[in-house]
């Protein structure tokens, strides 16, 4: 998990509790730490680490998506690879990487660490998971150690091509409903989001060109870490409230990304954030501002957009309208009013109808 669950061995097993692997579900002990032995250097001379209590089993077998990294593109991405590299490598490896990524850059680093982990001879066979644009598993893999990299690959450009992406890609103003860990490393997929914020190691995306970003919310499942709220430009007083800073700064100082653990200009609810970003965009008349609101850079089956987009819409026959206009909808609060999901949608065209 490299520094996940705020670099503690109790903080990353309740990180699989909260996506249900625990002792109980699994039937089999669940085994914590961040103590690593050096199982060797690369080519380049980078220490390579590898978990202590994997490294006393008897085999290991690495599970994983695989899709695009939030911060670099290659051959290789995130998937087996960067799992048996910094995930092995946990707090103590995933610094030494990060570190040498500066100079080496993140596919030479992966790749030379996880080719030296195969050597090892401790890798089984590894679990490959692709998902489609509704996060559900539309691939499952199960690859031998001599055939991961190359299977990989293969593997990295079906995800590529299935992965969620917004509906347009020249935005005004993107409002993002949450972000978190269980979302994205980086709380919002940046390549769904067209923000790396990474001057020193990555280029940004040239598409999507999204001018503003609101953030309105922090998940549990994140457990105060934020990293990833750098990406936005206003966020909320709640989702600050929930940051927990030893978390997000030991994360975003052992991945070398602390410009995307700044904390954006804060309001004091969803409303407040929505309109400040409106006034930061100039002199654009309300009915020409292009809007776009998500539940999160994960769930994005269902959108809602502004009125601008009305003309575009009707030449998409990939996109369908499911409700009629309306203004946003704020609680007493002042926070927006969950999505609609798919019962509720068709509990609505249903009343409709009968009126």
């Amino acid at each position: 998990m490299g520094s996940h669950g705020a670099a503690t061995s109790a903080g990353q097993k309740k990180v699989l509790e909260r996506i249900g692997i625990t002792e109980r579900t699994m039937g089999v002990p669940v085994l914590s730490s961040l103590k690593t032995t050096k199982i060797g250097e690369t080519e380049d001379r980078i220490p390579v680490y590898l978990d202590r209590l994997a490294l006393q089993a008897d085999y290991i077998v690495p599970v994983n998506r695989i899709k695009s990294h939030t911060d670099f593109g290659g051959a290789i991405e995130s998937g087996l690879m960067k799992m048996m590299a910094i995930g092995l490598g946990k707090k103590r490896g995933a610094s030494a990487y990060h570190q040498a990524v500066f100079e080496l850059g993140y596919p030479r680093v992966i790749l030379s660490v996880a080719r030296k982990v195969l050597e090892s001879r401790k890798i089984l066979f590894g679990v490959a998971i692709v998902e489609n644009g509704y996060g559900q598993t539309a691939k499952l893999r199960a690859i031998g150690p001599e055939d991961i990299e190359a299977k990989e690959k293969e593997l990295l450009r079906e995800a590529k091509r299935l992965a969620p992406r917004l509906p347009f890609s020249d935005i005004d103003l993107l409002v993002v409903d949450e972000i978190g860990k269980e979302i994205s490393g980086t709380g919002m997929d940046t390549k769904v989001v067209g923000r790396i914020l990474l001057p020193l190691l990555s280029e940004e995306p040239e598409s999507p060109r999204v001018r503003r970003i609101v953030a309105c919310d922090l998940t549990d499942h994140s457990a105060g870490n934020a990293l990833g709220v750098g990406l936005a430009d206003f966020v909320t007083k709640r989702l600050v409230d929930k940051i927990n800073f030893r978390a997000t700064n030991l994360n975003a100082l052992a991945g070398g990304c602390p410009e995307q653990a700044r904390i954006p200009l804060t309001l004091g609810n969803d409303r407040q954030a929505i309109e400040a970003a409106v006034r930061s965009l100039g002199a654009i008349s309300p009915e020409k501002l292009k809007i776009i609101r998500i539940r999160n850079t994960m769930s994005m089956a269902e959108v809602e957009v502004s009125q601008e987009y009305r003309r575009a819409l009707r030449r998409r026959k990939d996109l369908q309208v499911v409700s009629e206009e309306g203004p946003l909808r704020f609680d007493p609060e002042g926070n927006l009013r969950p999505f609609l999901n798919k019962p509720e949608l068709d509990r609505y065209h249903h009343k409709k109808e009968a009126k």
